[in-house]
């Protein structure tokens, strides 16, 4: 199995490939948008907020992440406004990034609604709302970049994933940390991880790596500190880099390299030198 050197591993280079990042106003998306554009890549985006909204309870835009890629010198960027909670919207995505930046040979699938409520007091259209944004979106756009992929010949797709997908370790269980919980949410992220070694299998032959990437901790991100402020200890959070040097490691990755893995960002980043 052949590998990058550990100089590549650090600095990938992604000159003359097009990404497609969900969900990257703001947090994780946004981080790993520049990352890929710092990269070499060009670089799509997509969210639901497309300008900064005075008073709003979380900042970001896609006009300040497109700031962000644009400010690096080479890479293009291109934002497309969508809602991926609506088939209709993610079925325009695609075609409107390819037809700015070129084939898209990189998709890194991070929209997700995260919702937390017990079981026993989740209505189902929050629990509709969650498949249809952690698990059918990915699997729709997934769709749609995998011709283009298997026509150039080669393709990456990294999936964002929770360690919330991992069962709950008892009994006894443990006091839910977060005063509510995460189970709903995490039975769609491990719906994802199940989707991605799948996939990784059917599009193995055509050079398409499909992997699955966590958080090795909690993220501080903006949208998680509104969450979580007071609820958790949120000191031993990893900085969002980490997502974003592991996510431009694996868009470098053929699936000969790394494929079919679900995968946690300090994890990985210390299997391959990057932290110690």
């Amino acid at each position: 199995m052949s590998s990058p050197t550990v100089g590549d591993r650090h600095r990938p280079d992604l000159t003359g490939r097009v990404a497609l990042v969900t969900g990257a106003s703001r947090g994780i998306g946004a981080a790993i948008a520049a990352r890929l554009a710092v990269s070499g890549a060009a670089v799509g985006i997509t969210a639901r907020t497309a300008h900064e909204v005075d008073g709003a309870p979380v900042g970001g835009s896609l006009e300040r992440t497109l700031a962000t890629i644009e400010a690096v010198d080479g890479p293009r960027g291109f934002a497309v406004r969508a809602d991926l909670a609506h088939a209709d919207d993610r079925a325009r995505i695609v075609p409107a990034v390819e037809a700015e930046l070129g084939p898209i040979d990189i998709l890194v699938n991070n929209a997700a609604a995260a919702i937390y409520a017990p079981v026993t007091e989740m209505p189902l259209r929050r629990r509709r709302l969650l498949f249809e944004l952690n698990v059918h979106a990915p699997t729709d756009l997934a769709q749609h970049v995998v011709p283009g992929m298997r026509a150039g010949g080669r393709g990456s797709i990294i999936n964002i994933s929770s360690a919330t997908a991992e069962p709950p370790e008892g009994p006894p269980y443990a006091a839910i940390a977060m005063g509510t919980s995460t189970t709903s949410y995490g039975a769609t992220k491990a719906a994802l991880e199940r989707f991605t070694t799948g996939l990784a299998a059917e599009v193995y032959d055509d050079d398409i790596a499909v992997n699955a990437l966590a958080p090795g901790t909690g993220v501080l991100t903006e949208g998680a500190e509104i969450v979580m402020a007071g609820r958790v200890d949120t000191s031993g959070f990893e900085p969002v880099e980490h997502m974003a040097d592991a996510a431009a490691y694996l868009a470098g990755c053929s699936a000969a390299d790394r494929t079919g893995q679900i995968l946690r960002s300090i994890t990985l980043l210390r299997s391959i030198g990057r932290l110690e």
